[in-house]
């Protein structure tokens, strides 16, 4: 018998970033397969009003929170402080590790102390990249919001950044993207992301028949391993708990390079985690409740 059977489990969704929309459609499927569960569930669509959040939690009385909140505010260690504030165990990791994670320019210096490859930032010259191509994202942004592929100077023109504090410029690392999910502090075998448009940005992430999608990845047997040990160094050095997701690039030669870790990935139909946990024989609802089991049965022990 699941530890659930007599707790409710409130599903926080929605919110004030960008990724409100793709939060709102995670936390749907995750209150759906819940509550197919048999589970006493509640979904709650927090305001874009954040003032109105502790309200909104506090009205569900629910004793554990699966936290589908993406971006800022979600993923950031905003919604994790308050629900630490106000005592609610959650799922996923806790407000040092999310903040960590959110920053990419922070994590990057984190990963490359523990001798974890991660992409090289591209010197400027009065205020334009010596080389190209590189890529352009935010330092503090989630699903692939405000990527952009620079291939030249004239494009780097085009984009008229008016400042570039906030911005990582990164050389490009050329062959196969992957992502591993680590649920529980264990890696789930690599999913590969084949983008039609040949980059994974917002719209090939969310968009059906945008991507092709390989799991287990079309990788050898040693990188496909790899990428597994690369992912589970990096969520434990970086403290995450849950279910994080960590990005890589699959080079020819050398180590595999983690782009970045995501502390609460998407739970849609074209999410990879779920993907993942299938191949393993782990089904969306079983998912769901190992990730609210874990984080009921650590309400104990504190989150990093």
């Amino acid at each position: 018998m699941s530890t659930l059977q007599d707790k409710r489990i409130v599903v926080l969704m929605g919110g004030a970033s960008a990724e409100r929309e793709i939060s709102l459609r995670s936390g749907q499927a995750v209150f759906e397969a819940l509550q197919n569960q048999g589970l006493d569930v509640v979904a709650v669509d927090l305001a874009e009003n954040t003032t109105k959040w502790v309200q909104q939690i506090k009205r569900a009385k629910a004793d554990v929170a699966f936290v589908a909140l993406h971006g800022t505010y979600g993923e950031d260690g905003s919604i994790q402080g308050l629900l630490d504030v106000i005592k609610l165990p959650y799922t996923g990791s806790g407000v040092t590790a999310s903040a960590l994670c959110m920053d990419k320019k922070l994590t990057k210096c984190v990963l490359d102390d523990v001798a974890i490859r991660v992409p090289e930032d591209v010197i400027l010259k009065e205020g334009k990249p010596l080389h190209y191509p590189v890529f352009v994202k935010p330092i503090a942004e989630g699903s692939s919001v405000g990527l952009h592929y620079i291939e030249d100077e004239k494009v780097w023109d085009a984009l008229a950044l008016e400042s570039l504090d906030g911005w990582l410029i990164e050389s490009c690392v050329a062959g196969v993207e992957v992502a591993v999910s680590v649920v529980n502090g264990k890696a789930l075998p690599p999913v590969e992301v084949a983008p039609k448009s040949g980059m994974y940005d917002f719209t090939s992430k969310y968009t059906a028949g945008a991507t092709d999608y390989y799991c287990p990845a079309r990788i050898s047997n040693s990188q496909s391993e790899q990428c597994k040990q690369i992912a589970e160094k990096s969520v434990a050095t970086t403290g995450c708990a849950g279910a994080p997701r960590v990005d890589l690039i699959v080079p020819d030669i050398g180590a595999p390079v983690v782009l970045e870790i995501n502390t609460i990935p998407g739970m849609t139909t074209t999410s990879l985690l779920p993907k993942a946990a299938a191949e393993v024989g782990i089904g969306f609802a079983e998912l769901c409740v190992m990730i609210v089991e874990a984080a009921w049965q650590n309400q104990a022990g504190g989150k990093a």
